[in-house]
């Protein structure tokens, strides 16, 4: 146990300050996010028009609106831990959908090649020639907002990073010995695929994941920002912020407290995938 504890110890005091200080940051949080329907202060869609556009520090009826209310009342606070889950949500769902359709995508063309490959990559081509903010709103605009339509969107437009990341990999891992000596002993493609080359290409493309993670973020507040994304009454930080640049000038708070607690989010997401990369990829370290 004291083995454990000592190495335990080594290996936090390797990690550098800032990388600590965003990890706190991010669990802090995401452990918001989790516990807001028992650490809020009040409903996130409760109106109090009497008590619309009000200071932070603002006291009604025994609650106190730590971080003021919006126009229509409803306390600032709990609809930002509360969109912290729905921007949360909608990262890691798009996230692994994007990851599941690249990912697929990009084996399949770098192990079969051929036909399969010309027609994966040029689709790749296609897709990344167009703006992918532009083809978000095109594709929403068409669909329909809403949570689910959102992560679709979402996903459907970051795939092929995913896709080129994924294909040039298999076409380096698939040349290995191991990997010959799999197709001489009867193993199947499939077989190949999940149990030899994915494994071998994971690190790469959680390198990615990360990057793209915080990216969805973004683009999930962008969309509701423009009224795209998430619908109200739900909460969500774009669309708190939304609403709130039409008071912006006295009710500063709607769109400062939102918008802070997105760039810590983002901040924190990008410069832990910075690290990452750096620790899973040697060739990229600071020698």
């Amino acid at each position: 146990m004291v083995a454990f504890v000592q190495s335990a110890r080594s290996r936090i005091s390797r990690v550098p300050l800032p990388i600590i200080i965003v990890s706190i940051i991010l669990l802090f949080i995401v452990a918001m996010a989790i516990l807001a329907p028992w650490i809020s202060p009040a409903d996130p869609t409760r109106q109090n028009l009497l008590g619309r556009l009000k200071a932070p520090g603002f006291e009604r009826g025994g609650i106190t609106y730590w971080l003021g209310t919006d126009d229509l009342g409803r306390d600032l606070l709990t609809r930002i831990l509360y969109g912290a889950g729905v921007s949360l949500s909608v990262a890691v769902l798009s996230v692994i959908v994007s990851t599941l359709v690249g990912v697929s995508l990009g084996m399949l063309a770098g192990w079969f090649r051929g036909w399969a490959e010309v027609l994966i990559m040029r689709m790749v081509d296609i897709v990344m020639s167009i703006p992918a903010v532009l083809l978000a709103v095109l594709t929403v605009a068409v669909l329909g907002p809403g949570f689910l339509k959102l992560v679709l969107v979402l996903g459907l437009t970051r795939w092929p990073r995913y896709t080129r990341v994924a294909y040039a990999q298999t076409l380096q891992v698939a040349n290995l010995p191991f990997i010959k000596a799999s197709e001489l002993a009867g193993a199947g493609a499939v077989r190949i695929l999940f149990h030899h080359i994915l494994p071998n290409i994971a690190g790469p493309i959680l390198i990615v994941a990360t990057s793209e993670f915080g990216l969805m973020i973004l683009m999930e507040a962008g969309l509701s920002f423009l009224g795209l994304g998430i619908q109200p009454p739900t909460p969500s930080w774009g669309s708190i912020m939304s609403v709130g640049r039409q008071y912006v000038e006295h009710a500063w708070w709607i769109v400062a407290f939102p918008g802070i607690c997105l760039f810590l989010l983002v901040f924190s997401v990008n410069v832990l995938g910075d690290w990452l990369r750096d620790q899973l990829d040697p060739r990229s370290r600071t020698r």
